[in-house]
């Protein structure tokens, strides 16, 4: 008897650890699982504000929807009067009156990217606050000089712009609402601010500062 129970202890002996192992594997394959599900949970937020924002998307789509049919149809009088109302929208004032400078700093810079793409698209680039921040480089302008607020500069920032002639700043009515304006004409009379100067040196920064050139 002894000689004959022995095979059997011995096989017993080899299939215990075999079923552990099985469970152990069982165990590892419904932790990782957990594990998984765990780390979409806290994926959760992330992806939460990844819909939003393209629920954002689609809502600017309809916000410039009326600024692109303008520029479409080459309505350049029209989509500059819209492009007021779209920087009033931005800075959440009511009306333009109301948006001091400082009030500029806070528009996001990938909304004034949308209105520059749009206008220099239609216009085959030569249109768009993109341009007109170029040529005030150019002239020699910068984050400094706007600080300073240089009218000389800004003069002959104008002047290259079409708005500045004969030693005076034209009426935005005067300038010319085609493609033969000079380069960078447009927008403009978002530049018309009732805080003059300021207005203008600080929207410069903002364009500089978003590395819109």
């Amino acid at each position: 008897m002894s000689e004959t129970s022995s095979p059997s202890t011995d096989n017993q002996s080899r299939v215990e650890p075999t079923n552990l192992e099985n469970q152990l594997t069982q165990l590892s394959t419904q932790l990782a699982q957990i594990q998984q599900q765990l780390t979409q949970l806290q994926n959760l937020p992330e992806q939460v504000s990844q819909i939003q924002q393209q629920l954002l998307r689609v809502a600017d789509v309809y916000r410039y929807e009326k600024l692109q049919s303008f520029l479409e149809a080459g309505k350049w009088s029209e989509a500059d009067t819209e492009t007021i109302h779209l920087i009033i929208s931005l800075t959440e004032q009511p009306e333009l009156e109301l948006i001091r400078p400082e009030d500029i700093q806070h528009i996001s810079c990938s909304e004034l990217q949308v209105l520059d793409r749009l206008w220099a698209k239609y216009s085959n680039n030569r249109f768009g606050f993109g341009i007109q921040a170029k040529f005030y480089q150019e002239l020699g302008g910068s984050l400094e000089s706007t600080i300073e607020q240089d009218s000389k500069l800004i003069q002959q920032w104008g002047k290259r712009l079409g708005w500045y002639k004969d030693g005076k700043w034209l009426k935005c009515r005067d300038l010319d609402y085609s493609l033969n304006a000079p380069e960078g004409c447009h927008p403009s009379r978002w530049w018309n601010s009732p805080y003059g100067s300021k207005m203008t040196n600080y929207f410069l920064a903002r364009l500089i500062n978003c590395d819109l050139k």
